[in-house]
């Protein structure tokens, strides 16, 4: 018997490494929050319209999407720990590179390629694959609370940086982010370096629900565009407030720091969502579950309209970060429950890859029809049209799943053939 045995799914090892694993997404998520706070400030300094203040969330989200991609199958040729490093190298000579650039393109250019690319991307997808390969029985929480960093980032993050650009102004703050990124992420990197238990695919397959080589009775192709369809339609919609709530309070007369309060409070709120919506996944399905997010977050969307006083803001912004959080998550559930297991890596990668892109697209977007109507009143409607396509999508699968398998909700019936390659 060998003393060396590397750890197994499910064990007291995989849950530490999950706490890592939090602490990792939520320093390195850091970016996508971070420019959304500066971004009056940087469009006052550049002197540019509201859409081309936009432009650097937009390339950090394309940077982020693809960077996701490259950054996965890298560890799934040589483990996480690389990539993760890559990302620590990224996120520090990106933040202080954006804090020295003298034009918003060359800000725009830096948030695409080192903070976005080679960055952020390094804690999400990569990560959010790795630990639904260390778990099987709760895999469904587990994912849940990996994807919480991405929201604990957008609770801890924007009052902090608020905070340091009242005080030093933007430029030093982005700089000392780099040096903090720099400092914290290469170690805790360094407790990432097991790879996966060879045997978590099988014990997935062994007592998870059954995949399909049709998954909900379509080609792998098609079932897979499909999802990564309404990926970017419900982060078109999702990324309308998370980007410009900070604008849109500075617009109403409230203060970019209520702004900052209300994108903390609608991700602090986020979190408890993912951690629901994991708890709901291990009992309803990823595809159900995604139904009710996507309800849920439409609904939060209409609310926007009507009410724009302080305190209703306030609220509005609790209730769609408590509907919307945990969307994201179930992409991961259904690839692991519809998709062959050996193939989940790249398929959740790619799906996760169409998130972000659409919070990329929708960013820019809602700027742009601001800067064409005047008002965010049109944007929100934007938003409410992409969420309604997300939520078509979801029904018409769920519409081919049921007749399959009335018994168990959300799970496609076992295939009569083998699976292919």
């Amino acid at each position: 018997m060998t003393t060396d045995a590397p750890p197994a799914a499910d064990s007291r090892y995989a849950w530490l490494r999950l706490a890592v694993t939090l602490a990792l997404m939520t320093i390195g998520s850091s970016a996508m929050y971070v420019v959304s706070v500066v971004l009056p400030a940087v469009q006052a300094e550049f002197g540019v319209a509201r859409a081309d203040a936009s432009l650097p969330y937009t390339a950090l989200m394309i940077g982020f999407g693809i960077g996701g991609i490259v950054m996965g199958r890298l560890a799934d040729r040589h483990g996480v720990m690389l990539p993760l490093m890559i990302g620590a190298a990224g996120l520090g000579s990106g933040y202080a590179a954006a804090g020295i650039v003298g034009s918003v393109d060359g800000f725009a250019l830096i948030h695409g390629l080192l903070l976005g690319f080679a960055g952020s991307s390094a804690t999400f997808a990569p990560l959010v694959a790795d630990t639904s390969l260390w778990f099987v029985r709760r895999r469904g929480i587990a994912v849940a609370i990996c994807a919480s960093g991405n929201y604990l980032a957008g609770a801890v993050w924007p009052p902090i940086v608020q905070h340091f650009v009242d005080g030093v102004g933007w430029r030093p703050t982005y700089i000392g982010l780099g040096v903090f990124c720099a400092a914290t992420l290469p170690l805790l990197a360094l407790a990432m370096r097991p790879r996966p238990p060879a045997a978590a695919a099988a014990a997935a397959r062994a007592g998870g629900p059954v995949p399909s080589a049709r998954p909900f009775r379509l080609s792998m192709r098609q079932a897979q565009s499909l999802l990564c369809v309404a990926g970017v339609a419900c982060c078109v919609a999702m990324s309308m407030p998370q980007v410009h709530i900070v604008a849109y309070c500075s617009d109403l007369g409230y203060g970019a720091a209520r702004g900052a309060q209300m994108l903390s409070l609608m991700l602090a709120f986020g979190i408890a969502s993912r951690l629901i919506s994991g708890w709901i996944c291990d009992r309803i399905g990823g595809l159900r579950t995604l139904l009710l997010g996507s309800a849920l977050q439409g609904l939060a969307l209409l609310l926007f309209l009507p009410f724009d006083g302080l305190v209703s803001l306030y609220v509005i912004s609790a209730l769609f970060g408590l509907f919307q959080g945990g969307i994201v998550p179930s992409y991961a559930i259904i690839v692991r429950e519809h998709f062959p297991p050996r193939e989940a890596g790249v398929r959740v990668g790619a799906v996760l890859t169409s998130t972000l892109l659409g919070m990329a697209l929708g960013g820019w977007m809602s700027g742009k029809v601001f800067d064409l109507t005047g008002s965010y009143d049109a944007a929100f409607v934007n938003g409410i049209a992409w969420n309604a396509l997300n939520f078509a999508i979801v029904v018409f699968l769920l519409w081919r799943v049921r007749p399959r398998r009335p018994g168990a909700p959300g799970v496609e019936a076992p295939a009569a053939r083998p699976l292919s390659a």
